[in-house]
């Protein structure tokens, strides 16, 4: 029977191929292969990141050993930016003039701090320093981020495109459904944006509706993490518990991490250099 199915469709064939017709594929539509992307499957460790990226383009142990220079970086060595007024006027290091810098009749010490993260990798990961006013200026010359009166936030999009055209190799990632699929992957890179929210857990992170932050130097004997805070001066540059991190990560949103592994010289486009804001200098 099967033999003569295949004889069937191979004169069919055939007989098309003999009238000029085409043979008929099946396609799938745009629609179909966006979601088959989006929602692509988790591998080995269950993470999944956008754009249909997996965290297997983090590479082997081998790959990323190549930037042990970054891996080891101490406390010290990592900015850590503050966005709002009460550190710029009551004289905490790391706060600057830009909290009061005015787009859209908001203030940057009210929508900086996904602005203020990328401010702290570029600071830390290059031979380059930038203020977070700096970084906003770069982004809405580099990215399609603009402030509006409905919303001042830089968006993961831009984040992403921003820090690749300074030379950064990134993406974007779900919470995984472990948290130790997370603690392995916070493990293996160099740092993270995380979004986080009170609504999803609010232990550490209380009336809080959305906010980014950026977590360095994950210590595995402890299992706690070095934050930058840029929104709360009693939380900046704390060591805090990599779990809190993960059980207030944003679930509403569409991405909830950015994570860092990798800085290439030749790709930053940018390459500026030099702090001309006033700030309290640690």
């Amino acid at each position: 029977m099967k033999r003569t199915i295949s004889a069937l469709a191979v004169l069919l064939l055939w007989s098309l191929l003999l009238r000029g017709g085409e043979v008929p594929v099946m396609q799938e539509t745009e629609e179909q292969q966006e979601q088959q992307e989006t929602l692509a499957e988790p591998v080995s460790s269950g993470l999944r990141a956008g754009g249909g990226e997996t965290a297997a383009c983090l590479g082997s142990p081998q790959e990323l050993s190549s930037w042990n220079d970054y891996l080891t970086l101490s406390e010290d060595e990592v900015y850590t930016f503050s966005q709002g007024p009460r550190a710029w006027k009551e004289g905490h290091a790391w706060g600057g003039e830009w909290c009061e810098y005015y787009v859209k009749g908001r203030s940057f010490g009210g929508f900086g701090c996904g602005l203020v993260c990328m401010a702290n990798i570029y600071s830390t990961l290059t031979p380059y320093e930038c203020s977070p006013l700096d970084m906003y200026h770069f982004a809405t010359e580099a990215t399609g981020y603009y402030p509006t009166k409905q919303s001042g936030a830089i968006d993961w999009g831009c984040m992403k495109s921003g820090l690749k055209e300074l030379g950064f190799t990134c993406d974007l990632f779900y919470k995984p459904d472990t948290y130790e699929a997370f603690q392995e992957h916070i493990r293996r890179v160099d740092t993270a944006i995380v979004l986080v929210c009170s609504s999803d857990d609010d232990t550490y992170w209380e009336d809080t509706p959305g906010h980014y932050v950026n977590i360095w130097l994950y210590d595995e004997e402890t299992d706690q993490v070095f934050l930058g805070e840029p929104g709360a001066l009693e939380k900046n540059r704390a060591w805090v518990p990599l779990q809190y991190v993960y059980d207030a990560l944003k679930t509403s949103s569409k991405f909830q991490y950015l994570a860092v592994w990798n800085y290439e010289e030749e790709k930053n486009t940018w390459k500026w250099d030099g702090i001309n804001d006033n700030w309290n200098k640690p």
